[in-house]
């Protein structure tokens, strides 16, 4: 079984490390904070072998260099990586990488920025997005279209619903603010609301989350829904994302 651990890290990223047990591999997912994560992997008795980015930013390759001096790593990334750190194995949409016996594919999540991927690992049922959506809400669209990101969400939208979608941030109470605003009508919605409120409180983390949860919930992963086509505008999905995307920019 695929090992999974999540930590905080700088004032309010996720760190992830990823381990398989009978190979004794592990991977960093990003890299927000070097010392963090050497330090939760020796925690753990476990050697850092690959980092797998998401996409360029330093809140998610800053640490490269760091880990690999100390570990003699991997770094698996997209190519927009090279602006931080040297990367070892490219990878683009559709390319599968490999942590012992576990097979992860590459998806184009690009949006956030243009060559922004996310991970998924069927056998684990766990998918590693970054940036690219949150719990209730999605990146800011930093470099990408209003068309071509929908088009990244949709295929988020298209795993199976059970995946847990691992986001790289703790935004989800801001994030139900503007979701509660642009959907509120959805009673799904205000029920996943008050558990986040309650989870809080408790300083719980609310990440992971599951797909199928926020397909019924998340208004940028509900962009082709009518009542908000018909409340934000739009004749196309992606029309009604960008419409989204700009009013969370300003909320």
């Amino acid at each position: 079984m695929l090992q999974i651990h999540q930590f905080p890290c700088l004032s309010d990223n996720y760190g992830f490390l990823i381990h398989d047990p009978d190979s004794g591999e592990t991977a960093a997912i990003d890299t927000p904070e070097a010392k963090v994560y050497l330090a939760e992997a020796e925690k753990r008795g476990w050697a850092i072998t690959q980092i797998w980015n998401t996409h360029w930013h330093p809140d998610h390759a800053g640490g490269n260099e760091d880990i690999k001096q100390t570990t003699g790593c991997t770094i698996v990334a997209p190519q927009e990586v090279e602006k931080l750190s040297p990367i070892d194995t490219l990878v683009a949409h559709g390319d599968t990488v490999s942590l012992g016996g576990f097979n992860a594919q590459v998806i184009d999540v690009s949006g956030h920025t243009n060559g922004h991927i996310a991970f998924y690992i069927p056998e684990a049922g766990v998918a590693f997005v970054g940036d690219s959506v949150f719990a209730l809400g999605c990146g800011r669209m930093f470099e990408g279209e209003p068309a071509q990101f929908w088009k990244s969400l949709e295929r988020i939208k298209a795993l199976p619903p059970e995946t847990m979608l691992y986001c790289a941030h703790e935004y989800t109470a801001a994030n139900a603010k503007f979701a509660s605003h642009a959907d509120p009508e959805n009673s799904a919605l205000a029920n996943y609301v008050a558990e986040i409120e309650a989870k809080r409180s408790r300083n719980e983390p609310t990440v992971p989350t599951q797909l199928e949860r926020e397909l019924a919930t998340n208004p940028f992963l509900r962009a082709d829904d009518a009542a908000l086509a018909a409340r934000w505008g739009g004749s196309e999905p992606h029309e009604t994302f960008a419409a989204l995307r700009a009013a969370k920019d300003s909320f």
